[in-house]
């Protein structure tokens, strides 16, 4: 099928993101070093409360591409934006995220790792990478790193370098690469939670502890029902929550936990969640 115009006419890698976009996987631009271009000036020096190497974003909704894999899209328009011309211009290659197309990325970084999987995964869609390869499979995970020696699994809330549609016909994604993001439950630490959930004890304007039950299963259910941007959905959750009962002490160790296990259920992880109940403790100056 012949591509539009305005695709044909358009660098290289905006080229490709456009593409990329049409077929329905979001798209992003990287610099040098396959990392994610800098903060904007709204997140200058890491305000927006991302990782500081770019890699994960922070709650915000800056428009400028600065926010890992939340910065993907499948919007022609945003890609095409003036926001984003810089970027692109300056890019040195396309990443995606897999999780945004319904996808999983198995990344194996070596010989060793990928006769492993030759012998152990389910034959797949296969792409050449500098030093190993990706196998595709249709289905979103959670993501995880070194989940053996040198094989990460890329998906939710992670980006991949794009490098051509491979070969082969994709699988779907079969249980035992799910097994492998599996680990044992981390508790949410009660000592940590005590020194995050406490504020300073200002009088209880609460009618009735229902109030805050109600409130605190109504969080849950938003954190729950997230399809994407989970990880500014949490944020605002908990700046939510705090913002109405953060500031009389009635907030306890369960309450935080609950919203915590929902995150985590999500595919957030315990540094995550403390990360924004901290960053949202600081916008609310508890």
């Amino acid at each position: 099928m012949t591509q539009p115009t305005y695709i044909r006419r358009a660098p290289a890698h905006l080229r490709t993101a456009l593409g990329l976009a049409a077929a329905g996987v979001p798209p992003l631009p990287l610099r040098v070093g396959k990392v994610p271009f800098g903060n904007c000036r709204t997140c200058a020096k890491n305000a927006c409360g991302g990782r500081p190497n770019m890699k994960a974003p922070g709650p915000c909704t800056c428009p400028a591409p600065c926010h890992a894999w939340a910065a993907a899209t499948t919007d022609p328009d945003v890609i095409n934006s003036p926001t984003w011309a810089r970027a692109w211009r300056d890019a040195a290659a396309v990443a995606y995220h897999p999780g945004g197309a319904g996808l999983t990325v198995v990344d194996f970084d070596n010989a060793d790792a990928i006769a492993w999987a030759r012998d152990t995964l389910p034959v797949t869609r296969t792409v050449p990478t500098t030093r190993g390869e990706h196998w595709l499979y249709q289905g979103a995970m959670q993501s995880a790193n070194a989940v053996r020696p040198g094989v990460d699994i890329k998906s939710t809330m992670a980006y991949a370098r794009w490098l051509g549609p491979g070969t082969g016909t994709m699988t779907a994604l079969p249980d035992v690469v799910r097994a492998l993001a599996v680990k044992e439950p981390t508790a949410v630490r009660p000592a940590t939670v005590t020194v995050l959930a406490r504020a300073a004890g200002g009088e209880c304007r609460h009618r009735t502890p229902a109030y805050l039950d109600r409130g605190i299963a109504m969080a849950e259910q938003r954190i729950t029902s997230a399809s994407s941007a989970v990880h500014a959905t949490v944020y605002r959750t908990f700046l939510a929550v705090l913002s109405t009962h953060g500031r009389c002490g009635c907030l306890t160790d369960t309450h935080v936990a609950r919203l915590f296990t929902a995150a985590q259920a999500k595919g957030e992880t315990p540094r995550h969640c403390t990360d924004a109940w901290t960053n949202a403790l600081t916008t609310l100056g508890l």
